[in-house]
């Protein structure tokens, strides 16, 4: 006698979910435990006649005090970010169970209230890992997405209180793609840079952003007796519409924007279904020529864009110059 499948799989789904459970618990209580340290902190702190002085001793003195019993996970540096960690939310409703004491450790990195924010309900939304939320923090994605947006907009569409209904809602430009480990100075061909895209396909869609689902790769059309390949497509949901990807190692040209333009009309007329937004196409390149992509497409374009694409992080002086540049 043999127990069925779905049995024995109804089975393994309780006992992960109880894992899982028990993991969030276990992470709830860390952070209310936390958060409550650096609450009696402050308040003892309030208390002292000379705060600066008395602040640090008692930091001090409680770690010395903690450590004997519990270890050396309540060092002063913990117990001054608990401190931190209360002070930056003051009502433990603000709270977001979601999100376990990692991140908060990187989110209290953030002096930018806006900015840190929008990185909580983007962690909240998408279930960021806190390696995933470093990796965005790190590639100043806040910071990318006002090039093309106002903060407002970027702020309402995060804690969704507004449709994202234009591709400058979410996609980027430059991308970051120094997941790849390709170096700006390395000679590599097109097919090498798709590649590695597919290889680090999870990244890759952490940097598209929201929405984003993989489709085919080199997707064959053929037109009589010609054919086509196109390097990457995606389907984005919130926009509801196919995403076209072709990848440029070199400054692009007018030719590839026609080309780009064939496959995007192609899919409107062949692959889109009656209900589904027009499709949208991406030129990710190595470099781009603003001006010529303006009078290269129509003034009314909505449907390609051309995105430049870099191999390392960017630092925090050029993403400012940047930002000056839309001011």
């Amino acid at each position: 006698m043999e127990l069925s499948r779905n049995f024995i799989s109804h089975i393994k789904g309780l006992i992960t979910d109880a894992q899982n459970n028990a993991v969030r618990a276990v992470n709830s209580e860390r952070v209310m435990l936390y958060w409550n340290i650096g609450k009696h902190i402050v308040e003892e702190e309030q208390n002292g006649m000379q705060r600066a002085e008395y602040g640090t001793f008692l930091i001090k003195t409680l770690a010395n005090a903690l450590s004997k019993d519990f270890g050396s996970g309540f060092s002063s540096r913990q117990l001054n970010f608990c401190r931190q960690f209360f002070m930056n939310f003051p009502i433990v409703n603000a709270l977001r169970s979601q999100l376990n004491w990692t991140q908060y450790r990187l989110l209290l990195r953030i002096e930018d209230k806006d900015k840190q924010s929008y990185y909580i309900e983007e962690t909240c939304s998408n279930n960021w890992s806190a390696r995933q939320l470093e990796r965005q923090i790190n590639s100043q994605l806040y910071e990318r997405l006002l090039l093309s947006n106002n903060k407002e907009q970027v702020l309402a569409i995060a804690k969704q209180e507004a449709q994202v209904e234009k591709p400058k809602d979410i996609i980027k430009d430059p991308m970051i793609l120094e997941f790849l480990g390709l170096k700006p100075q390395e000679a590599y061909y097109e097919k090498d840079l798709e590649q590695a895209l597919i290889t680090n396909i999870q990244a890759f869609l952490l940097e598209l952003g929201n929405g984003f689902s993989f489709v085919a790769r080199q997707k064959r059309i053929q037109l009589e007796d010609d054919d086509f390949f196109v390097d990457l497509v995606f389907y984005n949901r919130l926009l509801r519409c196919f995403v076209i990807i072709e990848l440029k190692t070199h400054k692009i040209t007018h030719q590839d924007i026609g080309q780009l333009q064939m496959y995007v009309n192609y899919y409107d007329r062949t692959e889109k279904q009656e209900d589904e937004n027009p499709t949208i196409g991406i030129l990710l390149c190595a470099d781009k020529n603003d001006t010529m992509v303006k009078y290269a497409l129509p003034e009314d374009n909505k449907a390609i864009m051309a995105s430049k694409y870099q191999l390392y992080l960017p630092s925090e002086e050029q993403m400012l110059q940047q930002l000056k540049k839309q001011d």
